[in-house]
């Protein structure tokens, strides 16, 4: 039988500065607020701009690196898949909650001119370069166990050669599995 696909990309604008908690284990669980925005034409041919807001949720060291290098008014790309949750709060009152949960990714061209950089997980696919100046990041490899390692990603663009890191550029000890 075949599987369903539940795929997301974004692209927008982070709305206020991301929110970084870690839970009792110690993995980084980042919110961020992120807007995307669409023009149409109405019927009587005048431009209408909407925004969308999204609920965006990086784990692990994507989360770490989201929480660090992202603030607020900076252009990013997100990819991942939706998530739909309901809580019942203390009051008996249901809630419903959709989140984008995030395995992919890379800062644009930033507030003010800055550079991009980017993370990544699942290494089966080629890093992208990202726009307005932006490229590298991380790129993160699985193993068995589901444990993987961060090496710098190849790619980039800024024009200048790079050569890739050594496969074995990384120590021992810092692979979690």
């Amino acid at each position: 039988m075949a599987r369903g696909i539940n795929k997301v990309i974004l692209v927008g604008n982070l709305g206020n500065d991301p929110e970084t908690k870690y839970t009792a284990g110690g993995m980084a669980v980042c919110t961020l607020s992120l807007a995307t925005s669409s023009v149409r034409k109405d019927k009587d041919g005048q431009q209408v701009e909407r925004t969308e807001w999204h609920r965006v949720k990086l784990f692990g060291k994507l989360g770490e690196i989201a929480g660090e290098y992202l603030k607020k008014g900076r252009q990013v790309y997100i990819e991942g898949s939706i998530r739909y949750d309901k809580f019942t709060g203390q009051d008996g009152v249901e809630k419903y909650f959709t989140d984008i949960v995030a395995d992919e990714m890379q800062m644009l061209g930033g507030v003010g001119g800055e550079g991009g950089g980017g993370a990544r997980t699942g290494g089966e696919r080629a890093p992208r370069s990202g726009s307005g100046g932006g490229g590298g990041g991380y790129e993160r490899s699985s193993g068995a166990g589901g444990g993987g390692y961060e090496r710098p990603a190849a790619g980039g663009s800024s024009g200048a050669p790079r050569s890739a890191p050594p496969a074995d550029s990384f120590e021992d000890d810092e692979i979690p599995f």
